[in-house]
């Protein structure tokens, strides 16, 4: 079983725990960002991470699972790493014009037992969209897995979520910025768009 240092470790050693001034997809800022992509483009990694992963999925959900299901884009990876360790197979939900879609000809058998699985959790919002999306397909969500929570154990995803690690990485209102934020310039890292 992989420890929160060592799995921290892993973001380090791959230049995946970056320092600066970042715009959120909720649009709050913050001076962390995690970077997953980095970490999950070395394979290596990404199997050390996603076993250890299933490994306590294993121990804290239990159970056979029927998929593992992740939302584009940065589920996709982990997700597909994870369901390759659980022995299942995994598909994803695609953002198509703001909402999550399955797409593809994947489908969801009716009554699967499903672990939706997504690579960085800070609101919950695409956990919870993703989950939405499993069940108004007829599958059944038996929990959550991501390699780090970032709202330390605050994000409701509405079903049980296990992690690898938790953070707790301060945001803040653009217009309420510490003044060591509000001197370097932001900017928005990762694959989505603002909320709007």
């Amino acid at each position: 079983m992989m420890t929160a240092d060592q799995v921290l470790e892993e973001f380090r050693a791959a230049g995946a725990l970056l320092e600066g001034h970042f715009i959120l997809s909720s649009g709050l800022r913050s001076g962390q960002y995690l970077q997953c992509a980095r970490v999950l483009s070395d394979p290596e990694r990404a199997q050390r991470l996603c076993s250890a992963l299933a490994d306590k999925v294993r121990k804290v959900i239990g159970g056979r699972f029927d998929l593992v299901v992740s939302p584009a884009m940065g589920g996709v990876i982990v997700g597909y790493e994870t369901a390759r360790q659980l022995g299942c197979p995994a598909i994803f939900f695609e953002r198509v014009e703001g909402d999550l879609v399955l797409r593809r000809g994947f489908e969801i058998a009716p009554g699967a037992r499903c672990l939706m699985v997504e690579d960085i959790v800070t609101t919950g919002l695409s956990s919870r969209e993703c989950i939405e999306g499993i069940r108004a397909h007829g599958g059944e969500v038996a929990g959550a897995a991501c390699l780090i929570d970032r709202s330390a154990g605050s994000a409701d995803v509405g079903v049980p979520l296990v992690s690898l690690a938790q953070l707790h990485i301060e945001t803040y209102a653009p217009d309420n910025l510490p003044p060591e934020l509000a001197a370097i310039e932001a900017v928005k890292p990762g694959s989505r768009g603002l909320k709007k």
